[in-house]
């Protein structure tokens, strides 16, 4: 079974960026559906910022097994609507990778419930990341570690929860560290943080990068499907309890009445 991937772009910098549009002259979204879709069980389509909906609306969404998401210059412009469209997706069961300066998107802050802040510095410096988790799947042939030239620091302290697993620590060549491969679950969604990707450094270009994005959509894609239900909270009537009952005391809610939200 194919798995369906969407690379969310916020398709800025690539259009009013001379240097970002020499690296990325289709966008940051299409080289990383591009990358994907070198593999022949990732199916990969793209969406930006600038279409309706954001090109992210409930009937795509309900197709889309995996969203990759990179946003940096305007994560304010993202409709509260979708972000709680894709929330409820997440918690259903769809994959989210959200990558690099995403950290900072609505949707990644509502996931984790925290800040999500770090320290940076733009210097084109050296990054190497060790594999912390060299039996994840995401690392699947990584090897030790891996280096990429030139990147953008980020460092600790990084304001997000204790994950299920650290899959990368990043080293700067100005000393900071980074966790930089972090995975979660949120609902029956499973969660990768990947740091790396700058715009204005070739990252997605390296071919180290794009294979650690494709074993994350392997890995994010949850083979069992949506789960809808997970978003109920039935009110389950006294004759349905497995154990006979019987009622006491008082009631605010009608037989069959929903719950307050």
């Amino acid at each position: 079974m194919t798995i369906r991937a969407v690379v969310w772009g916020e398709n800025i910098h690539e259009r009013t960026n001379e240097v970002v549009a020499g690296i990325y002259p289709e966008g940051m979204h299409a080289t990383i559906a591009n990358a994907l879709k070198a593999d022949p069980g990732i199916s990969a389509t793209w969406a930006t910022l600038e279409q309706p909906e954001h090109g992210l609306p409930a009937d795509r969404l309900a197709e889309t097994d995996v969203l990759l998401w990179w946003g940096h210059k305007d994560h304010g412009a993202v409709a509260d609507e979708v972000v709680e469209r894709l929330a409820r997706r997440v918690w259903e069961g769809m994959g989210l990778i959200v990558l690099h300066s995403g950290h900072f998107s609505k949707i990644f802050k509502k996931l984790m419930g925290t800040p999500c802040t770090l320290k940076w510095r733009e210097a084109g410096e050296r990054e190497r990341l060790w594999v912390t988790s060299p039996n994840h799947p995401i690392a699947e042939g990584i090897g030790e570690y891996f280096e990429i030239e030139y990147e953008e620091m980020y460092g600790e302290q990084f304001a997000v929860p204790e994950p299920l697993e650290t899959v990368f620590i990043s080293w700067f060549q100005g000393g900071e560290v980074f966790r930089s491969g972090l995975t979660y679950r949120r609902g029956a969604g499973n969660i990768f943080y990947f740091r790396p990707g700058h715009e204005t450094y070739p990252t997605y270009h390296d071919a180290t990068v794009q294979k650690v994005l494709r074993n994350a959509v392997k890995w994010a894609h949850n083979p069992q499907g949506s789960r809808p239900a997970i978003l109920d909270a039935p009110n389950v009537p006294v004759e349905k309890a497995l154990e006979p009952i019987v009622e006491r005391g008082g009631k605010l809610h009608a037989a069959g009445e929903a719950g307050y939200r």
